[in-house]
Order: structure tokens, then C-alpha cells, then sequence
């Protein structure tokens, strides 16, 4: 996480140019316009999810298979007021997606944001930039972009305008007495300020209509979407409520959703427990009745009864010991198979995340870093930061473990000072976080 204290227009217009002219992963996302074209499987998609026809949609997305896409999100935290004011970057820049049936692994650090991130897809927090679109929807949004776009702007204006006026009151002082000459300046710099404000009225009304479209996209999201998206929590413990029993924890989201058939939700308790290898009788219990590795069951059966497309899975493992890691790995695994999920996995232990994901997503600070192929990535580790998550992996072998050499991440090692870095791709498939120079670098290092 970055604690951002020292705020300044000049570093915050820098900033904000740098993060405007990066776009060579994904176009930025407010940039997009929300086209005419209105086709018969779009209105059938609609009808069947209740999304609303305002709703800013992306139907190529789900022509591409991709059943989430997040495109530049930022998750900024606020704390205090007036001078005292902090902000607080979890997640800066962020932008991947996740493809039907596939399972992409988020590992890094903690307090590198990966949580953060989940957090934000699940509409747990309020985005502050960027969007999140699910089966081609825009489920979630934020404005700050299109805000700091309207007071930068104004900035620029501003300072463009008063440097033409010193520059016309300079040529006219530099004038002779002609008033012919000093007519066709005014004229001149008076067309060039037009020109300006004109420019600056222009970008403030497509701003302004755009977080309208923000606005409106977050109060008419649709809950048949949204339901389809379901995370299981790191803490087995404190993610279920001591004073309820296991049937009423399962069934929870059920009852909020509407159905009160008592008879029904418990037959789908019942299922949801057999199907995570547990058995009718511990519905009537409580979670302290548990062990470790049956709450986290637990916590599975209450994602699943929701039949969710889209499963997030916040360190599910981290808290258990060595056994019960592998057969809550394996019951995911044939979890995904059996109901054709698309999964999310946050961990920290790349080992089980080479195992069980198809693609790796690695976040340093809020950012990523690396992302590729699980093969790929323990093949061709080119980013620093990732070999030295690699490093830490343990070996089996205690001979092999003694000579294991741990290796240190400094970020001062980069120099970011005029060229600026960004994720740039490496090769198909695999992206990694540099600079022009360092890109260079890194290619003469990849093995075929």
C-alpha cells in the first residue's frame, strides 16, 4: 500500500499524464463510447438478467469468452480531514481479465493489495476509478478519473489563457503606435483563448456526461449479475457468526434473495454439504463444533448455494495446516471441474498457485508487476520482484534447502526518472511491469 502525504498540482499533473497516455494493455475504459448499435442477442441477454438498456455494456466481451474484465481499477482509501487529509493507495492501475472456465492466481505480498482486489470485484467497496464488467456489463465504476480529467483541464486552461495574455500585452507594448498592427494581435490571441475555452468547455460536458453514466451505471446494477459472483473469505473463523447454526450460515443468501421456502433451502443445504464432504447432521450445529478445515468447508457450501459462475477465493488455504491445504486444493479442483466455475485464487504460496491455476497475476504495491502462463511464469521469471517471491519457495529436500539462496527485492534498483514504465508484453501472453530500456533487458533473458 502507498501512503501518498506529499500532494502537489505539478507531481498530480504529472501523474495524471502519465496515467492517461498509458494505454497499451487495455484503452482506457472512460474513453469508450457507448455505441448505437442495438442487437437481438444484446436485448435477450438484458431480459434474461434485468440489466437496464442505459447500462454501459461491452457484448464483445462476452464474444471473447471473457467472463470478467477489469480495466484500470484504483482502490484509494481516505483518512482525516483538511491538512491532515491521507490517502492511502491499495490498488493503482490494475487491469486483467478472467476468461469462462479459467482460473487466474493473484499472489504477492501482503498489503500488496491482492485482497483489495477481490474485495473491489465483489462490490464489497466502492471503486474510486476505473470498471469492472461482468458477462459485458458495467457492474461497477468509479469517477475520480473523469474528475481529477475536469480539474486538470481547467488547470491547463487557465495557465494557457494567462500565458497568452502576457504574451499579446507584451507584443503590444512592443507595438508602435499603430493601431491596425495592435487590432490584428488582439484579434489573434482573442481567437487563441476562444479556441481554449471552447477546447476546455468541450472536455468538461463529456466528463460530466460520463460520470452521469458512472452514477447512473451503480445505482441500476443488476442483482442476477452480481449474484453469479461469490467469494470465499480467508478466516474460517471470523467470516461465519458464532451464533448461528450451519444451516441458517448457508442459507443466509437464499433468504436475502427471496426465497423463504423453508422445506427447498434446506434441501439445497443438504446438497451444498454433501457436495463439500460434509453430511446432513452438521447443518443443525455451529460453527465452534468445527475444525479448521470443516469451517472453510462451510465457508465453500455458502459461496456455492448461490450457483455462482464466478468464484473468488481469498487465501482459502492459508489458515490450515499441511493436510487439510490439499483437500480443500482438491475439492476446488473438482468443484471447478464438475460445475464449470471461473475462479480467482488469492494466495501467497506460489507452489499450490503453479498447481492449481491456469494463469498468474503478480502485485507489488498496488500494482502488477508480472502476469503470464503458470508454465510461463516458473520458467521465465523476468520481473525482480518475482524472482524473489520464487526464491522464498521452500524445497523439499533438506540438502537442496540449505543451499537454497533467498533473494531481496529492492525497488531503488529501477530508474524511473524520465522513462516511465508501464505493462508492457514481453511476449504473447506474458506482460511484465518496465520501462523501454529495461524491456530490452529482459527479452535477451527469456528461454525458448
Amino acid at each position: 500500500m502507498i501512503n501518498d502525504n506529499n500532494f502537489s498540482v505539478e507531481n498530480e499533473l504529472i501523474d495524471h499524464k502519465i496515467n492517461s497516455e498509458s494505454n497499451t494493455v487495455l484503452s482506457d475504459d472512460h474513453e469508450d463510447a457507448n455505441g448505437d448499435n442495438v442487437d437481438l442477442t444484446k436485448n435477450q441477454f438484458n431480459k434474461i438478467y434485468g440489466v437496464n438498456a442505459r447500462v454501459k455494456t461491452k457484448p464483445e466481451l462476452r464474444d471473447q469468452k471473457i467472463i470478467l474484465s477489469v480495466r484500470h481499477l484504483k482502490q484509494f482509501f481516505f483518512f482525516g480531514k483538511g491538512i491532515n487529509r491521507q490517502k492511502l493507495k491499495a490498488v493503482s492501475n490494475v487491469s486483467f481479465d478472467v476468461k469462462e472456465g479459467e482460473c487466474v492466481g493473484i499472489v504477492g505480498e501482503s498489503g500488496c493489495g491482492k485482497t483489495t482486489t477481490g474485495r473491489s470485484i465483489i462490490k464489497l467497496y466502492d471503486i474510486t476509478s476505473g470498471s469492472i464488467y461482468y458477462k459485458g456489463v458495467r457492474i461497477s465504476a468509479g469517477n475520480r478519473w473523469n474528475r481529477k480529467e475536469i480539474k486538470f483541464t481547467k488547470i491547463r486552461a487557465h495557465e494557457k489563457i494567462n500565458e497568452l495574455k502576457n504574451e499579446m500585452n507584451e507584443k503590444l507594448a512592443a507595438a508602435e503606435q499603430n493601431s491596425q498592427e495592435m487590432r490584428e494581435i488582439r484579434e489573434q490571441y482573442s481567437l487563441e483563448i476562444a479556441n481554449v475555452r471552447n477546447n476546455l468547455q468541450k472536455i468538461v460536458s463529456e466528463q460530466r456526461a460520463k460520470i452521469k453514466q458512472i452514477k447512473f451505471d451503480n445505482e441500476h446494477v443488476s442483482r442476477k449479475l452480481t449474484n453469479e459472483i461469490q467469494m470465499i473469505f480467508q478466516d474460517p473463523v471470523d467470516s461465519l457468526d458464532p451464533r448461528m447454526t450451519v444451516e441458517d450460515i448457508i442459507q443466509e443468501g437464499l433468504k436475502i434473495q427471496g426465497h423463504h421456502n423453508k422445506i427447498e433451502n434446506h434441501k439445497k443445504v443438504v446438497e451444498m454439504l454433501e457436495k463439500v464432504g460434509l453430511v446432513a447432521e452438521h447443518s443443525s450445529r455451529y460453527p465452534h463444533e468445527f475444525s479448521g478445515g470443516q469451517r472453510q468447508r462451510i465457508g465453500i457450501a455458502r459461496a456455492l448455494i448461490m450457483n455462482p459462475k464466478l468464484l473468488i477465493c481469498d487465501e482459502p488455504i492459508s489458515a490450515l495446516d499441511v493436510s487439510i491445504r490439499a483437500q480443500i486444493i482438491n475439492l476446488l479442483n473438482d468443484l471447478k471441474e464438475e460445475l464449470g466455475l471461473s475462479l480467482i485464487f488469492i494466495a501467497h504460496d506460489l507452489s499450490v498457485v503453479k498447481y492449481f491455476c491456469d494463469r498468474i497475476i503478480v502485485m507489488y504495491f498496488g500494482k502488477i508487476v508480472e502476469t503470464a502462463s503458470s508454465d510461463e511464469l516458473f520458467k521465465n521469471p523476468t520481473h525482480p520482484y518475482t524472482k524473489a517471491l520464487l526464491s522464498a519457495i521452500p524445497k523439499p529436500n533438506p540438502r537442496t534447502e540449505k543451499a537454497r539462496i533467498r533473494t531481496i527485492y529492492n525497488p531503488a534498483m529501477h530508474d524511473y526518472s524520465v522513462d516511465k514504465p508501464e505493462l508492457r508484453e514481453l511476449k504473447p501472453g506474458h506482460m511484465v511491469y518496465c520501462n523501454l530500456a529495461e524491456l530490452e533487458e529482459y527479452k535477451k533473458q527469456i528461454k525458448d
